[in-house]
């Protein structure tokens, strides 16, 4: 496993995650402490869930200083940048969509990492991807995106396996990742952009 690849991209993740984070409390017109506490849980609660089911504890958000930092850092970065993120088409969608496709391969690394099993894999590659955004929309009162019919978690799903079948191909590790986060990504883009949706099953 490559030392520097996994930590890059959980930075990547982290920030991207947090910065979604950020930009949904302030539609909420939450306070400063509200604000960072939301960037924090999206960029770090999937992270917190995955490493408890692996058994890693303390989780590696609560035990290092660098998320809280990364949290902040996304805070300040939006406050600063406010102007140029209002004029994105999507801005939380498109933070959210690179955080879902990199914490989807970083995920299932890592459970492979301290498990080597690939159902295991693929569900805390998934966990990891969703549980911040399904936290953070638990915090801020609004319907969960992993349980509506949009493809989100689904996406996900597809990243884990094809680190999953790259690990079993014995690929390299670095474009194999790549490769998962990028197709992850793209299937999310384009279902929200093309508006793809799951079925949706109706009540009688």
């Amino acid at each position: 496993m490559n030392d520097l690849l996994l930590p890059t991209l959980d930075v990547l993740g982290t920030f991207a995650f947090a910065v979604s984070g950020v930009i949904a409390a302030r539609h909420r017109n939450l306070d400063l402490f509200g604000v960072i506490f939301i960037a924090f849980i999206t960029a770090c609660g999937g992270g917190i869930i995955r490493d408890l089911c692996l058994g890693i504890t303390p989780p590696a958000s609560l035990s290092s200083w660098r998320y809280l930092f990364i949290a902040l850092l996304a805070v300040f970065f939006t406050l600063v940048f406010k102007n140029w993120i209002k004029k994105l088409e999507y801005p939380i969608f498109l933070f959210d969509a690179i955080g879902l496709g990199i914490f989807a391969v970083t995920g299932a690394s890592k459970a492979l990492h301290y498990t080597g099993a690939y159902e295991t894999a693929i569900i805390m590659g998934v966990t990891t991807a969703v549980g911040g955004g399904l936290l953070r929309d638990v915090f801020l009162n609004r319907a969960p995106i992993v349980l509506e019919k949009e493809i989100y978690a689904s996406a996900a799903i597809v990243g884990t396996c094809i680190v999953v079948a790259g690990n079993y191909l014995g690929l390299q590790e670095f474009f194999v990742m790549l490769a998962g986060a990028t197709v992850t990504f793209l299937i999310r883009y384009f279902s929200y952009r093309n508006n793809w949706n799951l079925p949706r099953f109706m009540g009688d």
